[in-house]
């Protein structure tokens, strides 16, 4: 399926309608950009994270939490060592 966008001044994309729709993308969706020769290739954050599951060893620490809570740990602890 090929579509037309347009880049706007403030170098903003809109992806057009029938490829959102069609590929279950949602608002407020974190994506990866990524240039691959002259292309510019878009993949949702969730769908990296579900192609690395299982190979990456997640720290005894962080073993059971939720990402969220994962995430909320490891910026505390980033933080913190930064004030040191």
């Amino acid at each position: 399926m090929i579509k037309t966008a347009t880049i706007t001044s403030k170098r903003q994309l809109t992806i057009p309608a029938s490829i959102f729709n069609e590929l279950g993308l949602s608002t407020v969706r974190t994506m990866v950009i990524e240039k691959n020769n002259n292309s510019l290739v878009l993949t949702p954050v969730q769908n990296l994270v579900n192609t690395l599951a299982g190979s990456i060893t997640i720290p005894k620490k962080y073993q059971g939490l939720s990402m969220d809570k994962i995430i909320e740990n490891s910026k505390t602890e980033y933080f913190n060592q930064q004030v040191k």
